[in-house]
């Protein structure tokens, strides 16, 4: 828990959008979904227990490309705010390599410049009309060429190498106006603090990259997240953490992640990735059928037992696969 001499983030932003708060009322928010005469629904755990084969195939895919390239950044972009803890995974080493996203029948990963990346081996099976994309489609059982396509991710990044260090830029006309770089945002610490503040820190695992995100964190979000860890080691003290994506992620070993949160500019956002099976529900929808959220806005207050009854339930579900 924070220290007294600050004070402990309240509910009010949690539980927008016309829902009851958390501190006010007892019982869970009924669901307002009614599944339509004839269509058989799935409960959440018969979900939880069987791991979506796109789910598998991504993660898969992102193992090669950290093998392919270690020094590989990772980053979700293009968030809504409805669905801020997902957005596309975005890899990246002197600019875009390549997307991942998840479709009804496909996995699709989409090379920025794959047009003009040699492809010996004919991986790129789709967006081949364009003069820039190519796209590898993925469908339920596939297998990527693991060698052909860590050879692909490499050829990707020595193009974009190669391009930051291409021709000089040809001069401006007399009389132009010389457009100013752009600079990124950083923290009085020298961190990048990217879109809604959020601090962009490495990859890596444990406990210290965790400590480096929230002490980025801006302003009255860091105390947010000092109570979140602090909350979250008390609750599960074998809780595993790393950071992914630039937001912290935690897990149980041999279970998978079921915790991450992330800066967006008015607020922090907590995801619970299975938080669909959890009672009470947390309030914030989103557009992944497992995961609910959790938002926090400055001086909001908590219900502290209520947080800690949601960190305990997730914990004991399988979660997000480790990687």
């Amino acid at each position: 828990m924070m220290a007294k001499s600050r004070a402990k983030p309240k509910v009010k932003g949690a539980l927008r959008g016309g829902q009851p708060s958390a501190t006010r009322s007892k019982s869970p928010p009924r669901a307002t979904t009614k599944a339509k005469p004839g269509v058989e629904t799935k409960s959440a755990s018969r979900l939880i227990d069987q791991p979506d084969w796109r789910d598998q195939t991504l993660a898969r895919m992102r193992a090669l490309i950290q093998e392919a390239d270690p020094e590989m950044i990772e980053e979700r972009k293009w968030r809504k705010p409805s669905n801020a803890m997902a957005g596309v995974p975005v890899w990246s080493h002197h600019g875009i390599v390549c997307t991942g996203e998840a479709y009804k029948s496909v996995v699709k990963l989409t090379f920025a410049k794959g047009a003009s990346v040699p492809d010996p081996a004919g991986l790129f099976n789709s967006s081949l009309e364009g003069n820039t994309r190519r796209a590898i489609d993925i469908h339920e059982g596939e297998q990527v060429d693991a060698a052909a396509f860590k050879a692909l991710v490499k050829a990707a990044v020595s193009q974009n190498a190669a391009a930051q260090n291409g021709p000089p830029a040809k001069k401006a006309k007399a009389g132009a106006r010389k457009a100013k770089p752009t600079k990124l945002q950083k923290n009085e610490q020298g961190v990048v603090l990217l879109s809604g503040g959020n601090p962009q820190i490495a990859k890596a695992d444990g406990d210290a990259p965790v400590q480096a995100f929230i002490a980025a964190m801006p302003g009255w979000k860091r105390d947010v997240g000092r109570w979140l860890d602090a909350l979250i080691v008390r609750t599960v003290p074998n809780v595993r953490k790393a950071v992914r994506w630039n937001t912290p992620f935690y897990g149980i070993e041999g279970q998978g992640w079921f915790l991450g949160f992330h800066c967006i500019t008015k607020y922090v956002k907590v995801a619970f990735f299975r938080g669909a099976a959890l009672r009470p529900l947390p309030p914030g929808e989103s557009k992944q059928k497992l995961v609910r959220y959790l938002d926090i806005y400055e001086n909001d207050q908590l219900d502290e037992k209520l947080v800690v009854s949601w960190i305990k339930q997730a914990a004991e579900l399988p979660g997000e696969p480790m990687f």
